[in-house]
């Protein structure tokens, strides 16, 4: 078993520009998460790709369970035969080929169509992408000094909100066009003859987000220096599960490297509920369409790299665990603030809200507390899954890393299909999606406590 020296620090093993390609790889990536899951393609799929908002609601969370549930059983195991085959860079090559083909099988998903279709590349493209993060990921702790782990990965995790960011922007103000007159935001045509009545300026963030992935992962390939060739394919396979299997044996004398995994795989679950439903959410209470679910990630967006720039700093001095704890109590209480929000109230009604609605965006003041709500959560957001994945580096040597990144994305996803089931299933039952949101609480809750009790580092208590 490898063992960390925590004394002294070690210095950087890339060049700069090596450095830099491995943080684009976040800059590539997160249009995807931005404005496909989130804030544009999975809005639209929710409230104007059918006629049941609700029962799209639930089709969606059965979206992400499928994924969740295939990602969570095969990450350890491509992780532990990375390891031994050497190489990440032709695993992350193979799966942008996925995910680029079904990002581009997206513009397909009119109004009336079979919602079979994008579901399939959905659940394809997640996958491709979520693998792909632990390849690169398990890439990190060749590259800089212990010490500037946390600082790297939060820096990383910015730099890929600016580019969801910017992509987000493109789309609201040059392509999303509103219902009614046709305009964009800026009171634009949208552009290429895009028709806002059959979807497709949301349509098209899936091959927008195809092409920019692709062009912002060469610099990875090219620059970013990757792990020697090892074994054969077939070795690799045969080692790495064998492999996989004593990781997993060991964990039983590294315990607090098994008790950060177990609170992390609670409380990621409620993080990503709110990625994967709280867009969806917002459209289905307030009928935001695309130009407000745009904005409304817009300013989450410039809020996330802030808390990203800030938590970089602060994990530096005080640690990951102290950044994860902080970032899930706020999650804790705009999650809470969201689903006590409805037309004329917030917190659960104890503080009543005018109705009148001022016209325009975001008129009324239950719609302005929930974007003070949101305020948090961009706060927070980042920072608590960039120190998430600073916490195990520091934790694990460079020769370890993918399998034990590999068991990180389990960590992330083996139960995730619990908190979007919880949902699907609360929401069917009572017709109700704030007490489906409700359910979010509970796994960030629960994540929050038993980490409070997890010594940190990992390693030390092993």
């Amino acid at each position: 078993m490898n063992r960390i020296d925590w004394t002294g620090t070690q210095p950087a093993k890339a060049a700069e520009r090596g450095i830099w390609g491995w943080m684009l790889f976040d800059w590539a990536a997160q249009p995807f998460f931005t404005v496909v899951t989130t804030f544009i393609f999975g809005p639209y799929f929710v409230s104007r790709l059918t006629a049941d908002p609700v029962s799209a609601q639930t089709m969606w969370s059965n979206m992400a369970t499928i994924s969740s549930v295939i990602i969570a059983v095969l990450s350890p195991v491509l992780g532990s035969i990375a390891d031994q085959s050497g190489a990440r860079k032709p695993w992350i090559g193979f799966f942008a080929i996925i995910k680029v083909g079904c990002l581009f099988g997206l513009w397909f998903a009119a109004p009336g169509s079979p919602v079979i279709y994008p579901m399939i590349f959905m659940i394809f493209a997640s996958i491709a992408a979520e693998f792909s993060i632990v390849f690169n990921d398990s890439m990190m702790p060749r590259l800089v000094g212990r010490n500037e782990v946390g600082k790297l990965s939060n820096t990383a995790w910015g730099l890929g909100y600016l580019g969801g960011m910017i992509v987000l922007i493109a789309v609201v103000a040059l392509l999303a066009g509103n219902p009614e007159t046709g305009k964009t935001i800026l009171g634009l045509n949208p552009m290429f003859g895009l028709d806002p009545h059959t979807g497709e300026d949301a349509r098209i963030t899936g091959p927008i987000s195809a092409v920019w992935y692709f062009i912002f992962i060469l610099p990875m390939f090219f620059f970013t220096p990757d792990a020697r060739k090892g074994l054969p394919f077939g070795a690799a396979v045969r080692s790495g599960l064998r492999e996989l299997r004593n990781t997993l044996g060991e964990l039983k004398d590294r315990s607090a490297i098994l008790r950060f995994l177990i609170a992390r795989m609670i409380y990621q679950d409620g993080v990503n509920g709110l990625l994967i439903l709280g867009g969806a959410f917002a459209a289905g209470m307030f009928g935001w369409a695309t130009i407000e679910i745009g904005i409304y990630g817009i300013i989450l967006n410039v809020v996330a790299i802030f808390g990203c720039i800030v938590a970089g700093r602060v994990d530096r001095r005080i640690g990951s665990k102290t950044t994860v704890v902080v970032s899930l109590a706020m999650l804790l209480i705009a999650t809470a603030g969201i689903v006590s929000t409805g037309p004329g109230y917030t917190f659960f009604g104890l503080l009543p809200l005018s109705t009148f609605d001022s016209g325009g965006l975001f008129g009324t003041a239950a719609e302005k507390a929930y974007i003070a709500y949101g305020l948090l959560i961009g706060l927070a957001f980042g920072p608590v899954q960039a120190s998430s994945r600073s916490y195990l580096a520091r934790s694990v040597s460079p020769d370890e890393a993918g399998r034990y990144f590999g068991i990180y994305a389990l960590s992330g996803r083996a139960t995730s299909f619990m908190a979007t089931l919880l949902f699907s299933v609360v929401t069917y039952m009572t017709g109700s999606s704030r007490l489906g949101m409700t359910t979010l609480v509970l796994f960030l809750a629960g994540g929050l406590i038993l980490l409070i009790r997890t010594p940190y580092p990992a390693d030390r208590a092993s």
